[in-house]
């Protein structure tokens, strides 16, 4: 059986564990709806009128289920048979199975068809969960391989600046962040060494332009990158968060509008605990 340090590095077990906690989380939390809110609205302005999507460790099938209600036919690869239990029963509430195949699998290893979708999403941070530098390239080069000739493809992942200033705010792993800013990865190994708990699972938090890089090098052309949260990514600390309880409804419209015309600065975008890049295959 792995020790508890291991099963703190592996994706699947934590995402397994995790339930419906990911869906939940981009419907019922300021955060979690100005990230999903700020990924529609990026779909929008770039996916074609209609096609074949991959969504590529889509997790417990949000972003599958509003292509599907769009339109678009979708096949949804995760890593996590506990998260491809809970998007199955979400997609077969909203009634839109017929659009939607469900295969388990891997980022890194696709086993599907080149030149197969019209558009590939990569959302929610799955890169980030991939530690090994090489693997990240070669996840990224199956992502381009499987996208037709120019067609989009939408990555997001998780932001290293945000998280610092996240565990800032918060006071949690103090002693490890300049560690974790020189490298960026989030592991059982980093969090042990200074006797603090592994509460999340590996993660390679990225810079800006490590992603544009990562991207362009592998076969992606970057259209753009923006910042999902923004200046709004320290409402991922439930205090700072409940501060916002009484916020009117014109009051939280705002803060929206503010997170929205921000999120293209590239110094935002870096702050961002989530970013989105759009490339072109």
């Amino acid at each position: 059986m792995a020790d508890d340090a291991s099963r703190g590095d592996d994706p699947r077990a934590f995402y397994d564990e995790y339930g419906t906690r990911e869906w939940d989380r981009l419907e019922g939390r300021l955060d979690g709806r100005l990230e999903y809110t700020r990924t529609i609205e990026t779909l929008e302005e770039h996916l074609p009128p209609s096609g074949r999507v991959l969504d590529a460790g889509g997790g417990a099938g949000r972003y599958s289920i509003w292509l599907a209600e769009h339109g678009y036919d979708v096949t949804m690869v995760d890593l996590s048979p506990g998260q491809l239990a809970v998007a199955r029963d979400r997609i077969r509430e909203r009634g839109v199975e017929s659009r939607i195949e469900l295969a388990q699998g891997s980022i890194t290893d696709l086993g599907l068809a080149a030149d197969a979708f019209d558009a590939t999403c990569c959302l929610g941070g799955p890169l980030s969960h991939v530690i090994d530098e090489a693997e990240r390239a070669r996840a990224v080069r199956e992502l381009q391989r499987v996208t037709r000739p120019d067609a989009p493809v939408f990555a997001s992942v998780m932001g290293l600046l945000g998280a610092v200033q996240l565990y800032l705010v918060t006071g949690h792993n103090l002693e490890a962040l300049p560690d974790l800013l020189e490298h960026g990865d989030y592991t059982s190994r980093l969090v042990d060494a200074y006797s603090y708990e592994n509460e999340f699972t590996a993660t390679h938090f990225f810079r800006r332009a490590e992603l544009e890089s990562l991207l362009s090098r592998n076969g992606l052309s970057v259209v753009t990158t923006t910042g999902l949260e923004g200046l709004a990514s320290p409402l991922h600390d439930d205090r700072l968060r409940s501060a916002l309880e009484d916020a009117s409804d014109a009051e939280l419209a705002a803060l929206e509008r503010t997170v929205g015309r921000t999120g293209d600065d590239p110094v935002v975008t870096d702050l961002s605990v989530h970013m989105l890049a759009v490339a072109e295959a």
